[in-house]
């Protein structure tokens, strides 16, 4: 498969998905719909049926695109600054194990999630009340993201509204509901507002579930490191304000492989580890 060949497929997955996801549902609830209301008008199961067709489908060939990107031993970590500044606590990261958020999908293998954690003004734990919260009430909500590295931007995606909290008990199913959602319709509705820095030698930095409208920088822009790029939202599939990062082979995270990383002077922090940047 030549370099333009993932490319393609992947743009053709990213159409198919949501469509097949699309149509089977609209198909569902279209017949459930006639049925209560008592029509006779039905719709032919081969229909549906092509259209879960399609959805199938397109999953295998997802599936096998991943797989395929990921073949071989896994790469030695490349090390870059870290993307924040001051006292900041991990989550689902790669020193734990890989792959760090369950899936290798979406170049995620060693991604990890970040949130603020200022030893005087601690962030809301996890719990049965209130259901949601303003994001305001997260101490990393508005922190600086910055570049890991001199750097190139090759990806700007803004413009997604910061959503409230989803992290209690009573919200978590809303959670898993928006994320079925936003993984069918693809990785943008997933990542939120998200940036990607080209940083040579094939490697690119991903930072996602940014502040709508933080983005500092064009697409093209050469980048400094520690410069700000950006700040920490609350878009995308995200239970509260809190940094996605990862590195990844490509620019396109439907198509690219997860590389491992290490922060300078930090290393990789574990799960629930607090470290000082």
């Amino acid at each position: 498969m030549t370099a333009a060949g993932p490319a393609r497929t992947a743009a053709l997955l990213m159409w198919l998905r949501p469509l097949g996801y699309g149509l089977v549902a609209a198909f569902i609830l279209f017949d459930v719909g006639v049925r209560l209301l008592g029509s006779g008008l039905r719709l032919s199961g081969w229909l549906l049926f092509a259209a879960a067709a399609v959805m199938v489908c397109a999953e295998a060939w997802r599936v096998f695109l991943v797989r395929r990107a990921h073949r071989g031993p896994d790469p030695e970590p490349v090390e870059v600054a870290p993307p924040v500044a001051g006292r900041w606590r991990a989550l689902n990261g790669p020193a734990d194990g890989a792959p760090s958020h369950g899936t290798r999908a979406y170049g995620q293998a060693y991604a990890i999630d970040i949130t603020a954690d200022p030893e005087d003004r601690p962030g809301p734990a996890f719990g049965w009340w209130p259901p949601v919260r303003r994001n305001g009430d997260f101490p990393a909500f508005g922190e600086p993201v910055l570049a890991v590295a001199d750097a190139t931007v090759v990806r700007v995606r803004d413009g997604r509204r910061d959503h409230l909290s989803r992290n209690s008990w009573p919200a978590l199913p809303l959670f898993f509901a928006e994320a079925f959602v936003r993984d069918a319709a693809g990785p943008a509705f997933l990542l939120g507002n998200h940036l990607v820095l080209d940083l040579g030698d094939g490697t690119y930095a991903l930072y996602a579930h940014l502040m709508r409208g933080s983005l500092t920088v064009r697409e093209g822009e050469r980048v400094r490191a520690g410069q700000t790029v950006a700040r920490v939202g609350n878009t995308g599939n995200s239970t509260e304000p809190h940094l996605h990062f990862q590195l990844m082979s490509t620019a396109d995270p439907f198509t690219a492989r997860g590389l491992p990383f290490r922060w300078r002077g930090i290393g990789v922090p574990a799960d629930g580890e607090t470290f000082t940047a």
